[in-house]
């Protein structure tokens, strides 16, 4: 089998392959579930399987961190949704959580998360599940298992008096099931010297450090919390001498410069270490605790701030002992023990707004903040809870120059060596962040770019703008050769905008993992901001969410040409407030392909709305998508565009051009009388026509609503039209009673095409005949009288007058 790979800066290698299996003609986007193994050491090469769907093209391993090198990417012959490769993890690689994704011949999968460890590895072997029967294994070692349901695995290893022994396990942070795993350390006696559920500082994971009291055997035992497990319950149990402290102080230091830090918790007693900072804001970094122990095997998240520290100083328990600080620093301190309070006292200038935000529960802390301001007489000023998770914020502009004191405390009173905290204070400053709306709930699908050779895909691009409005445009000077961005500024008052993304037919095939940037249309903003996404990866009841990843970059992919295109046809009139359109789209098929494709319009101008779907059906070219507008529907020369997926071996998604659509206002308000008629009579319904925007040649107006058996014509105007009349009919068996939903639906002509819109509403009352009158006496014959002259017609009487003459006709005949 012919190979061929090469490294690129990014982590990225490309498989060029041989002979492999047939592929077919067309595929699609692949599914990726999960990677097994889900760790390996670094400095090693590690056997990879990718399990998902429609693998078996696979052709590169996109990750989003340096430090792996991937080869020998093979298909499984007798499993079309799995495929190997060998990764060559690097010696320096970072320790901890990492990203990748599988590009295959026809698209990308979602993404999945490996972990990096720094020990050996060694597989769990049963039988281990009692205590009298442990694993051995040796210390600064990996284990890697699985908790089957009510399992319990038992690991011993052998220490000498006052070694440490450290255990942290990757359970839900793997990410393959709902496992919320717990440790504990016993000694022979089966004494347990300390047990972990949840840590803070790893959330659902846990992690134990014990200083062995005398020489002797020490098991290390795994389960879930509440003795549930399956067979996709995988860990990985880090056992070794290492420290694991579970808070670092201060939890954030100035970009670039060097800060000196203190690691505590569990046998950590003030571990100081000193470590250069990145110059740019990184919001993965971590500082790794080591001494002559070992390294922890995970980080402590710390903070990148562009200014200094400034820290307590105990005691400072009330306003009178505050700890003198300096604004812009950040304020750091530690709630040590229950009932603590912290306060600080700082000037601040007079009309400056800032934004206090506490860093608590976001850096791994179990601190619950509750954080109050006051001034120089005590009085208090402002303060917050939980607006940031349990985390505080809130904005305050000072009133005046002077003296103010902030305080923090647990919201339960707790506290302890670990309960560290940051409070920063920044002047309110613009942030733009971009994403792609979620497709499906939960789901990756379709937060990656992939585009067929001669084809067009679009998403929706979202903006979350902070503190600051105006358009924004993307930045597409870094998308791969061969593709082109069409895309319009996102106006002002919007929060997305269309993007239709074009390969051109001979464009490469490849792909790579690129960040899609924003900014404000104005340089001189100076705001910029790019694309985030965010899988869901462990959710449970309640869609409480456990485990997810953040990336910040996007995949953006070239494959071969699939089997259909889509195109809308461009609309010669437009779109009117009241209205509604089939929106024309027509597919280009390749020959032999004929399945149903699947339409979606997934931009919607405000004020517009559309069906969910529509399809094309099977063989067919074409298909109309109703859209409408509301009366509020904003007035503009918009960008729209229709996707469609259809099964080529799997779904695939290609686009229609970024075609016009004018929403305008309605042509022609109506006002339309109220009315009443007795059942089999007739009457009239008259129509003021108010012109808003005169058009040529004549349109047409339909009465919508009627009650069954009443019937009318419809009428033909034209711009000069001021008054209508519809003619209405009933029947002795039309429904008696008050009939509101009456309303006009105009057609006009526009272009060649018809835009129709609706306006006015009114009230039909149909009423039973009136008794007949009772008997009179025959009338005298009277004398025939000149013929007088011709009356002119009788005036059409408003709707007031109409009810006057109705009770003057029910008086005259005896009825109420």
């Amino acid at each position: 089998m012919l190979q061929k790979y090469r490294s690129v800066c990014t982590g990225i290698l490309t498989i060029t392959l041989g002979l492999l299996l047939a592929a077919p003609a067309w595929a699609a986007d692949p599914g990726l579930n999960y990677v097994r193994p889900r760790g390996g050491q670094r400095g090693t090469e590690v056997s990879l399987t990718f399990i998902g769907a429609r693998l078996s093209d696979a052709v590169e391993i996109l990750s989003y961190k340096k430090g792996f090198e991937f080869k020998d990417i093979q298909a499984n012959p007798k499993n079309a949704n799995v495929c190997t490769a060998i990764v060559k993890i690097a010696p320096d690689c970072a320790l901890g959580e990492h990203t990748f994704q599988v590009r295959t011949k026809s698209g990308v999968s979602d993404y999945k998360t490996f972990w990096v460890g720094q020990f050996p590895e060694v597989e769990e072997k049963e039988p281990n599940s009692e205590f009298e029967t442990p694993q051995p294994i040796e210390l600064n070692h990996t284990v890697t298992g699985v908790v089957q349901n009510e399992d319990v695995d038992h690991y011993v290893v052998n220490a000498k008096k006052g070694q440490r022994i450290s255990a942290e396990i990757e359970g839900i942070r793997l990410a393959t099931t709902l496992f919320d795993p717990y440790i504990a350390i016993l000694d022979e006696k089966r004494f347990e010297l300390k047990a972990e559920d949840d840590l803070p500082l790893l959330r659902n994971d846990a992690a134990i450090s014990v200083v062995a009291p005398e020489d002797g055997k020490y098991t290390i035992l795994v389960r879930d919390s509440s003795y549930g497990g399956n067979g996709a319950a995988f860990y990985r149990l880090h056992v070794g001498t290492y420290p694991r402290p579970t808070a670092v102080y201060p939890a954030g230091g100035q970009l670039g410069t060097k800060q000196q830090v203190t690691f505590k918790g569990n046998t950590i007693n003030n571990l100081v270490q000193e470590f250069q900072l990145p110059d740019k804001p990184d919001a993965e970094f971590e500082v790794f605790a080591s001494d002559a122990g070992g390294s922890a095997p995970s980080g402590n998240v710390f903070r990148l701030f562009p200014h200094g520290n400034s820290m307590e100083q105990e005691p400072n328990n009330d306003l009178k002992s505050a700890s003198a600080a300096a604004l812009p620093n950040a304020f750091n301190g530690i709630i040590e023990k229950e009932g603590d309070i912290d306060f600080f006292k700082f000037q601040a200038k007079k009309d400056q707004t800032l934004e206090i935000e506490c860093y608590a529960r976001r850096i791994r802390s179990p601190l619950d903040p509750v954080v109050n301001l006051y001034n120089a007489k005590s009085q208090r000023l402002g303060g917050n809870d939980d607006s940031r998770g349990p985390d505080s914020y809130f904005r305050y502009k000072f009133p005046a120059d002077g003296e103010y004191a902030i305080s923090i405390t647990d919201h339960l009173s707790r506290g302890g060596e670990d309960f560290v905290y940051r409070i920063e204070m920044l002047p309110v400053s613009p942030e733009l962040e971009l994403g792609i709306p979620r497709n499906a709930r939960y789901s990756q699908e379709r937060q990656r770019i992939v585009v067929a050779r001669g084809n067009r895909f679009a998403a929706i691009v979202s903006a979350k703008r902070s503190n600051f409005s105006g358009e924004i445009a993307l930045d597409t000077s870094n998308f791969p050769k061969g593709i082109k961005v069409v895309a319009e500024p996102m106006a002002a008052n919007l929060t997305t905008m269309p993007v239709v993304f074009e390969a051109a037919a001979d464009a490469p095939i490849g792909g790579e993992l690129i960040e899609l940037k924003g900014q404000h249309v104005d340089p001189k903003k100076n705001i910029s901001g790019v694309f985030t996404n965010r899988a869901d990866l462990v959710r449970v009841r309640n869609n409480q969410l456990l485990w997810l990843k953040d990336v910040a970059q996007i995949p953006v992919v070239v494959v071969e040409e699939l089997p259909f295109k889509l195109d809308i046809v461009e609309p010669k009139a437009p779109l009117t407030r009241n209205g509604s359109m089939q929106l024309k789209v027509v597919a280009t098929r390749k020959e032999g392909f004929d399945e149903p494709i699947t339409l979606q319009f997934p931009f919607r101008p405000p004020g517009v709305g559309a069906s969910s779907r529509v399809t094309i059906p099977k063989g067919k070219n074409e298909a109309f998508y109703p859209i409408n507008a509301n009366s509020k529907a904003e007035m503009k020369k918009w960008k729209i565009f229709v996707i469609g997926s259809a099964n080529v071996g799997g779904n695939a998604w290609v686009s229609s051009q970024l075609a016009p659509l004018e929403v305008a206002d309605s042509f022609v308000d109506l006002e339309l009388a109220r009315t009443a008629v007795e059942q089999g009579q007739e009457t009239e319904i008259l129509c003021k026509v108010n012109m808003k925007n005169p058009f040529a040649g004549d349109a047409k107006i339909k009465l919508v609503g009627l009650p069954p058996k009443v019937t009318t014509e419809d009428i033909t105007f034209n711009k000069e039209s001021k008054e209508l009349v519809f003619k209405v009919k009933t029947d002795p068996a039309s429904p008696q009673g008050r009939h509101k939903s009456l309303f006009c639906q105009v057609e006009i002509p526009i272009n060649g095409e018809t835009v129709v819109h609706t306006t006015g509403r009114t009230e039909l009352r149909i009423d039973k005949p009136a008794p007949p009158k009772k008997e009179e006496p025959a009338k005298p014959t009277t004398v025939a009288k000149k013929e007088e002259p011709k009356k002119e017609a009788p005036k059409r009487l408003t709707r007031l007058e109409q009810l006057r003459l109705e009770a003057q006709k029910r008086l005259e005949s005896g009825t109420k």
